[in-house]
């Protein structure tokens, strides 16, 4: 597939998040953790990971019996394509906005705020 892959569905971004935190894995596997939180389909989960590796969501090896997936781009970046979607889509574009919205939707650990503090100490700073 060319060009960057699409913005992951819920149920795509479900199996993402299994990869990224198990590594490369069989449908079986992915199958185990997904069932594991939630009522899941065998065969549901095969469709949308085959569906996955058509859109360029995640890479199939195909050299074993059991097909081997893996996500095709790092978890920050997903986190990226995603914010920024919703950046436009729901905030006009305005980071600012972004951020209390996200603030006042949960109560940030007093980390998370030194955390983005820094953040914001570095973009003052021209290091991003």
């Amino acid at each position: 597939m060319a060009g960057e892959p699409p913005r992951p569905t819920d149920a795509e971004l479900e199996i993402l998040t299994v990869l990224w935190s198990i590594g490369p894995a069989t449908v079986r596997a992915v199958y185990n953790a997904i069932s594991r939180r939630r009522p899941a389909q065998y065969c549901t989960v095969l469709k949308f990971m085959q569906i996955m590796a058509d859109k360029g969501l995640v890479r199939r090896d195909e050299r074993q019996r059991a097909h081997i997936y893996e996500a095709a781009r790092p978890r920050e970046w997903t986190q990226r394509q995603l914010a920024g979607d919703l950046l436009e889509r729901a905030f006009s574009g305005s980071a600012k906005a972004l951020l209390i919205g996200a603030l006042s939707a949960r109560k940030a650990t007093k980390g998370e705020l030194a955390e983005i503090q820094k953040l914001l100490d570095g973009y003052r700073k021209g290091e991003k």
